[in-house]
């Protein structure tokens, strides 16, 4: 391959690392602007701070003109079949986007970056004057394919981390559960009460419980509210939980004594999960320390040896 076209394939992909970083920064500029306004609504000052940052107001420019060009763009990507936009709504509800139509902004963004990258690309090379060859050609394209299913792959890769954090709290928010129904809560009400108090430990439980609150108080029934709680998180745990509460209300049995149960069984799932991950940790460091830390190991132990060899055998042979 020409020194142009390497040169040109490392720019973009540092154009794209870089753009990248910039997103995530201006994410974790957010969130923090977020937490310095909570800190200062509830601070001991006294009234609240309405000022807004330049950052944040730029930001939210930015998702503006975001969401409205997805929007456009989102009738030449989505599918004419009903089961694959509920199947992609379940999954983006699992992911954690159930506002502002989040469907829509799926697949806009299939389009737009099957658009942009090649496009990026493509004014990397004109930059470095080489603009020929069939290698470009497929490089565009395969740039164009990686654009269109990065939001499946981002959309998949958010779910698991969703999920990993559910399972990482649930086993303490039915301890909360168990505690609060025990002490002479109904269930509604220790539902209501789990989900104020695990807004600082895990927000996405808290939010998760709140929302299947607000659905009761609504008017939906309790079957209905913890069946969308179990579809929204996709989770096994939250799955089994719902058909205890849901048999145990059906059957009359004690809600508390059920729940007690349950939420010993989750610990130990914790704790097997743990268990696990550290009985794979030996598996997972083979590669690394053959690939990386063995071959150093040899360099430095036999490198000396094997110079001297050379200087002492194979040179004054040669020299004699």
């Amino acid at each position: 391959m020409n020194e142009a076209a390497i040169i040109a394939i490392l720019t973009f992909s540092g154009l794209v690392f870089l753009i990248l970083s910039l997103f995530l920064h201006l994410r974790t500029r957010e969130t923090k602007d977020r937490i310095i306004e909570t800190i200062d609504k509830y601070g001991m000052s006294g009234t609240p701070k309405r000022s807004k940052r330049i950052s944040a107001e730029n930001l939210g420019a930015f998702k503006h003109f975001f969401v409205n060009l997805t929007t456009w763009l989102a009738p030449y990507s989505t599918p004419k079949e009903e089961k694959d936009l509920t199947y992609q709504r379940k999954r983006l509800i699992m992911a954690g986007y159930n506002k502002s139509n989040p469907i829509v902004v799926f697949y806009g963004s299939k389009i737009l970056l099957a658009i942009l990258l090649p496009i990026v690309f493509y004014l990397v090379l004109i930059f470095f004057h080489f603009v020929s060859g069939t290698m470009i050609f497929v490089m565009m394209l395969i740039l164009a394919l990686v654009g269109f299913y990065l939001p499946e792959v981002w959309v998949h890769t958010t779910i698991t981390a969703r999920q990993n954090r559910i399972r990482e709290a649930f086993p303490d928010a039915l301890d909360l559960l168990v505690v609060c129904v025990e002490a002479g809560m109904g269930l509604d009400q220790a539902i209501k009460r789990v989900s104020e108090e695990l807004k600082q430990r895990n927000k996405i439980i808290s939010e998760e419980f709140g929302q299947m609150s607000l659905e009761m108080r609504a008017g939906r029934s309790r079957q209905d509210a913890m069946r969308n709680l179990a579809l929204r998180t996709g989770v096994e745990d939250v799955k089994s939980l719902v058909t205890l509460l849901i048999q145990t209300d059906k059957f009359g049995t004690s809600i508390a004594q059920a729940l007690r149960v349950h939420a010993s069984s989750m610990r130990t799932k914790r704790r097997q999960r743990a268990e696990e991950m550290a009985a794979k940790l030996p598996v997972k460091l083979l590669i690394p320390l053959i690939l990386f830390i063995l071959p150093s190991l040899f360099v430095i132990i036999i490198g000396p040896g094997a110079i001297r060899i050379y200087r002492e055998l194979i040179q004054t042979n040669l020299g004699g």
